[in-house]
């Protein structure tokens, strides 16, 4: 996936260790295996050979045409403004997959008897579980204007993901016009689905105000922006973190 990715556990009773290692591995060995099934990097990958003509998706593994049907209803629920067929060199689906990945990882620790768990790739985090009894998750969304400061903390219980060009530089692609743009600084998208939430985030980073509302209206997710010019733009019931100023 082209990232680095940490994993961390919220343990307060004892824990088979055996079982936590084996867990682990099974997180690790669920994000290698999206990248070397998804990565547009790597020549011989499935997702690589459909795109070049080599390899027809009806021959590619099921869970190539699972995730692009996942991506398919993601460009229909966010009105078109995120769709893997529109950008250059053909189907790209990452903007999906790295939520969608970061969410299998984190549910192999579902029964070793963590407290928690949380898997963060590179802005896209998975949570299960609390930190601590009674205690939810608290995500930082860094300043797009100073990516040393954080913005404000949203409370998360799912996942959480955020899109933007103040790390990354112009990689995002506006679908409608063809060219590397963006409607606001930071876009931020939480709910239960990571993989959904990844790619609205994406589209609300290039659609704005028309993605925003259409988050509004789905049900389940809550999405915030940060404009250029430092305005800020919310879901009615974005989940802040209470006692932590705006």
């Amino acid at each position: 996936m082209g990232t680095v990715v940490t994993i961390d556990c919220f343990l307060e009773d004892a824990v088979d260790p055996d079982a936590l290692d084996g867990a682990m591995d099974d997180a690790v060995k669920a994000l290698h295996d999206a990248d070397d099934v998804f990565s547009v990097w790597k020549p011989a990958s499935p997702m690589s050979r459909v795109r070049g003509g080599a390899l027809r998706l009806a021959d590619a593994p099921d869970v190539v045409r699972d995730v692009l049907a996942a991506c398919e209803a993601a460009r229909t629920a966010s009105g078109g403004w995120f769709d893997p067929w529109s950008l250059p060199g053909g189907v790209d689906p990452t903007g999906y997959v790295k939520g969608w990945a970061a969410q299998r990882a984190v549910a192999s620790f579902a029964d070793v008897g963590v407290l928690g768990a949380i898997v963060n790739a590179a802005g896209d985090v998975a949570t299960l579980g609390q930190p601590g009894r009674g205690a939810p998750f608290r995500i930082g969304i860094v300043d797009p204007a100073d990516p040393r400061r954080l913005a404000c903390v949203a409370t998360v219980d799912g996942g959480i993901a955020t899109s933007g060009t103040y790390e990354r530089g112009a990689h995002l692609v506006d679908p409608v016009r063809g060219v590397h743009r963006t409607a606001v600084a930071s876009a931020t998208v939480c709910g239960s689905d990571l993989g959904l939430a990844d790619a609205l985030a994406t589209a609300l980073a290039v659609g704005g105000d028309d993605v925003l509302a259409r988050i509004e209206d789905l049900g389940g997710y809550e999405a915030l922006t940060i404009g250029h010019d430092g305005v800020w733009a919310n879901t009615s019931s974005f989940p802040f973190a209470a006692g932590v100023a705006r």
